[in-house]
């Protein structure tokens, strides 16, 4: 049934589209949060959906909705499924859109959060692929709209103790954490018996270059894997998955009323004091 998509504090109280034009012209506009969820839809090896980045973010969100309280005013738009997926592009299931249409449909939907009186946007992101081009866009957005606006990778570091040190440094798609994560919010989604396990063999003398962080390397995935996994998917587990996601989404909650709070206004007022 189409309902059951709709459950959970997320949809049923916080999700914006369900509210009328006067319900939403009434929201006290000085203290929400707007949240766009990007995700992807590209392949994660032959073991996890193509679905796997937007279905994470929805359930993470679904988790730290229920640890905020209403009157934290803050409020979810239907995530925007497809992100910028281009170094997965030919591989089967892979939908992409280019740099430059992810930034005018996320800029056009930011014009009219902020032409409905808002002040305040996260771009809630679940996709690596995404990462710079967010950055880019939302200042962007802030020097168009003038609205505060907010960028949010999820993540925990307490969650560096559940997985192996290689998996941290090089399980950056379709392995261990995302496949522990699927398996939590929808297990009938996953082949665990096809999981794969890959990881980039860099030279030895390599010092400075990495898969991401702040010196890397262009790369897409052919360039890295052969199953399109970098990680060690075989080690995920349902009780992984559910303390992944306690952890992050815990994070999630935290950072939300924190943006909802900040006012970036006081920063100058702060300097001109001192």
């Amino acid at each position: 049934m189409l309902n059951e998509r709709y459950k959970g504090i997320a949809f049923e109280k916080r999700f914006l589209p369900r509210l009328t034009t006067e319900e939403v012209k009434e929201l006290s506009k000085e203290d929400a949060l707007i949240i766009l969820p990007i995700g992807a839809i590209e392949q994660h090896g032959p073991h996890l959906p193509i679905y796997t980045d937007t279905l994470i973010g929805e359930g993470l969100l679904n988790q730290a909705f229920e640890l905020l309280n209403e009157e934290d005013n803050i409020w979810v738009l239907p995530p925007l499924p497809y992100g910028k997926s281009t170094e997965h592009l030919g591989m089967p299931g892979t939908m992409t859109l280019s740099a430059s249409t992810l930034q005018a449909v996320v800029t056009d939907i930011a014009k009219s959060v902020h032409a409905s009186g808002f002040k305040r946007l996260l771009l809630f992101n679940t996709h690596g692929g995404n990462h710079d081009l967010l950055n880019m866009i939302s200042r962007e957005i802030r020097i168009e709209t003038g609205m505060m606006v907010f960028r949010l990778n999820p993540g925990s570091s307490k969650t560096n103790d559940l997985i192996t040190e290689r998996e941290r440094k090089f399980g950056i798609h379709g392995g261990d954490v995302e496949t522990s994560m699927v398996l939590d919010f929808k297990n009938n989604w996953v082949h665990p018996d096809k999981s794969p396990t890959e990881f980039v063999t860099l030279p030895e003398n390599t010092k400075h270059l990495y898969l991401k962080g702040t010196s890397y390397f262009a790369w897409v995935i052919n360039d890295i894997s052969t199953t399109g996994v970098a990680g060690d998917a075989t080690q995920a587990t349902i009780e992984k998955g559910m303390a992944i996601n306690q952890y992050v989404s815990e994070s999630i909650a935290e950072a939300l009323r924190e943006m909802r709070n900040f006012d970036i206004d006081m920063l100058t007022n702060k300097m001109v004091k001192q």
